[in-house]
């Protein structure tokens, strides 16, 4: 079994923000797997469904996105899944808007969402999927950019962005998570 999370907040004033880029790709694996039956339990949104013979959960914690550990850290411990079968979505500051970066382990980065997830799970040994939202501009403070929708040139990319990366945990699950950084994984710009 795998459990897919996208970190978030609930509530629609914080849909399509780009702290809520994971909350945006589970409705994309969710828009294309079919998965219409949701629960609230365990502090979350869960829903089912099996892809390529394997059980998936697919959350949206309802814990805000600095408790999103709670979440985590409750379903992973009971449904018994493996730390190397948890995928975590979440934006990245540190990326450009649109870039993706997978990797297998890491710190939470400065990610708030992260380090609660680490915390609960006390490891930092889970797969992450992060999405590039650029640092603030126009003056705005950290929290300002990430609780605001992405405008101008920026929509096309994180839009595009948020179909690559279902695409990408498609491919980790159909094959490996190693092929899926290989694949999805941002490419340095050569000099």
């Amino acid at each position: 079994m795998k459990l897919i999370v996208g970190l978030g907040n609930p509530g629609e004033e914080y849909e399509h923000t780009r702290h809520n880029m994971g909350f945006d790709v589970i409705d994309e694996l969710a828009r294309r797997w079919n998965v219409t039956q949701w629960k609230t339990d365990l502090k979350a949104k869960i829903g089912m469904v099996i892809f390529h013979g394997e059980k998936i959960l697919l959350v949206k914690p309802l814990t805000y996105m600095n408790s999103s550990g709670e979440a985590v850290g409750a379903i992973a411990s009971y449904y018994k899944i493996d730390i190397s079968d948890i995928y975590v979505i979440c934006d990245d500051l540190d990326l450009p808007p649109g870039k993706i970066r997978i990797r297998k382990k890491g710190s939470a980065g400065g990610h708030n969402g992260l380090k609660s997830v680490i915390a609960h799970l006390n490891t930092e040994e889970f797969q992450r999927f992060r999405i590039g939202v650029g640092h603030p501009h126009d003056g705005h403070t950290v929290i300002q950019h990430v609780l605001q929708r992405p405008y101008g040139d920026e929509i096309e990319k994180i839009e595009e962005a948020k179909k690559h990366t279902a695409d990408a945990i498609e491919c980790a699950l159909e094959y490996s998570v190693d092929k899926a950084m290989n694949l999805f994984n941002l490419k340095k710009e050569k000099k």
